[in-house]
């Protein structure tokens, strides 16, 4: 898992875990801190391909006792993603910069913010295998640092907390998809061969391998339409390869339409035209 930025705490804390090890417990006693209404990447999946760094939007409320200060200097809440259980986690996703809040009520005893904050997806830092395409648990976080120094002495000290049970979040793997029709132009009543090929990222290769084995929709689009129709189902086969055939009856655009499954991302190819004549 790579770094996490939020501080000192924070990354020392969950180092802690080993990602498998039991979270150690907080020396301090534990704030009363509120984290609700918490929805990650408005409530869609999260779909991470093999290079470019997905960040995902989250907001939620925060209530906290009026006279505990979120300085994001020395003590930092927000909300983390995570997969495994807090005793084991096999994996951890966090923001690079600390949450903005803006206070929303206040009462004698707490304050309530609503935050914002920004969850950064590296796949090639953040993710490693096909495990980590799953439904992941969302918590929340409490973490302070104390230190001080001089010449004869110095001292470390932090405190981390952190809340599960704040709901989940779907994170998948991207899918690329082609589609290619031949022969252009054809002649009405010929044969057109349509080919392409559906393939997923690899977190592990960091590169994209064929998905065989999947429903893939052939659809085809009338030059002059805006509504795409299937035409008929094809498996994808050995490398993600697909191929079928039709006979020409107008000219339009041929494209490749793939649903996406628990763990891989839905993608449509761009159309390929083809021009049927006469004769």
């Amino acid at each position: 898992m790579r770094k996490l930025a939020i501080g000192a705490a924070l990354s020392g804390a969950l180092a802690l875990t080993g990602l498998t090890a039991p979270l150690a417990s907080a020396a301090t006693t534990s704030p009363d801190l509120v984290f609700s209404d918490v929805v990650v990447n408005n409530g869609k999946t999260i779909v991470v391909g093999t290079t470019a760094t997905v960040k995902v939007p989250v907001t939620f409320t925060l209530t906290r006792p009026a006279d505990l200060t979120i300085d994001n200097e020395n003590n930092f809440a927000g909300v983390i993603l995570y997969r495994g259980t807090l005793k084991r986690m096999r994996n951890a996703l966090d923001s690079e910069d600390p949450a903005t809040c803006t206070t929303t009520a206040t009462s004698d005893t707490t304050v309530t913010e609503a935050c914002t904050e920004t969850i950064v997806v590296d796949p090639q830092d953040s993710l490693s295998e096909a495990a980590d395409a799953t439904t992941w648990n969302v918590g929340g976080f409490y973490s302070h640092t104390d230190s001080s120094s001089s010449d004869e002495h110095i001292s470390f000290e932090y405190g981390y907390d952190l809340w599960g049970g704040l709901g989940t979040a779907q994170l998948k793997r991207a899918a690329k998809l082609t589609a290619d029709a031949t022969p252009e132009p054809v002649v009405k009543g010929k044969t057109l061969t349509v080919k392409g090929k559906l393939t997923r990222a690899d977190w592990n290769t960091t590169k994209y391998a064929g998905y065989t084995g999947q429903s893939v929709a052939l659809q085809f689009r009338p030059a002059g339409s805006d509504t795409y129709t299937t035409v008929k189902t094809v498996t994808s086969g050995t490398a993600g390869a697909l191929s079928t055939t039709v006979k020409a009856t107008k000219s339009g655009y041929f494209r490749y339409r793939f649903a996406g499954t628990s763990t891989t991302g839905a993608k449509t190819s761009a159309g390929d035209y083809v021009k049927v004549n006469a004769s």
